[in-house]
């Protein structure tokens, strides 16, 4: 595993910060890093079928004001070479390898959506690596609802083509006038960026990302052992992807679980709030 030569994390937007390669057995993971400062390092998972443009950038330049944060693609996902992982615990095989590879010791994680799965998996693996962890739109194995994801996503998917709207508009927030001005917002932000774009995702990557979902919520919801990691959630109580009462369902899992709800929100609550959802990470972050 090698990383990267370094370069300055201070770039002053996320919108700037250029993509960089970490080689983790035989694929290259694209990722992106900005910010400095005491805080522990912050690795960021995507959710199902993003890329490194997925990423919000007034949410990662809100958490990058006290630490670095690095936004980590999925391998074979984006500019990542490799085959696509199918399975969540592949995944996160990955991540662990690149936190390693690149020489940042314990830190802090963040997982949105499939995101939070792998989260729950390195934790389970490798307690010692993650000091907090943060999640959000996501489920444990077996949460309800997950087993519907590929069907809600592909019907979002072919409503997106009719009306000509971007299907994560549909899929990400809420019908209202609050949601829709949100879906808006965030979809002018998700265009800021104009150069060294990551790569678009490809019907191959999604088909295997629905595929891992779908094998993670098809497992049995037992725990053996709870994760002791200190942990916080944030959900929609509207998410029509991850229904709602999987950040309850998390709770089983975890010795200690924040699960923040918000009203009138689905699977991008963390951008719709993103105010309030940065504000809560940091004061968790610092604890």
């Amino acid at each position: 595993m090698t990383a990267a030569s370094p370069s300055n994390h201070d770039t002053p937007s996320f919108v700037a910060a250029p993509t960089k390669t970490v080689h983790v057995d035989g694929a290259a993971l694209a990722y992106r890093e900005i910010g400095s400062g005491t805080g522990r390092p912050l690795v960021a998972l995507v959710h199902l079928g993003g890329n490194l443009d997925a990423w919000d950038p007034e949410v990662i330049d809100a958490l990058a004001q006290d630490r670095r944060v690095l936004t980590l693609g999925y391998r074979g996902v984006g500019r990542s070479t490799g085959r696509v992982r199918d399975s969540v615990e592949g995944m996160a095989h990955d991540v662990i390898d690149a936190v390693r590879g690149l020489g940042l010791g314990r830190i802090d994680l963040f997982g949105l959506s499939m995101g939070g799965m792998v989260a729950q998996v390195i934790v389970e693996r490798e307690p010692e690596l993650v000091d907090h962890l943060v999640m959000a739109g996501t489920g444990p194995r077996g949460g309800e609802g997950l087993n519907r994801m590929t069907g809600v996503m592909l019907r979002g998917i072919a409503r997106s083509l009719v009306t000509a709207r971007p299907a994560t508009s549909a899929l990400f927030f809420t019908g209202s006038d609050q949601g829709r001005r949100a879906a808006s917002d965030y979809q002018r932000r998700l265009k800021r960026r104009h150069t060294d774009r990551d790569s678009a995702v490809t019907p191959a990557v999604l088909r295997a990302q629905l595929r891992a979902v779908a094998r993670w919520g098809a497992q049995s919801r037992t725990v053996d052992a709870r994760i002791s990691t200190p942990a916080l959630t944030f959900h929609g109580a509207d998410d029509i992807l991850v229904p709602a009462a999987n950040a309850q369902q998390l709770r089983e899992g975890f010795s200690a679980l924040d699960v923040r709800t918000f009203p009138d929100a689905g699977h991008g609550v963390v951008s719709q709030h993103r105010d309030a959802v940065t504000r809560r990470i940091h004061s968790f972050l610092r604890a």
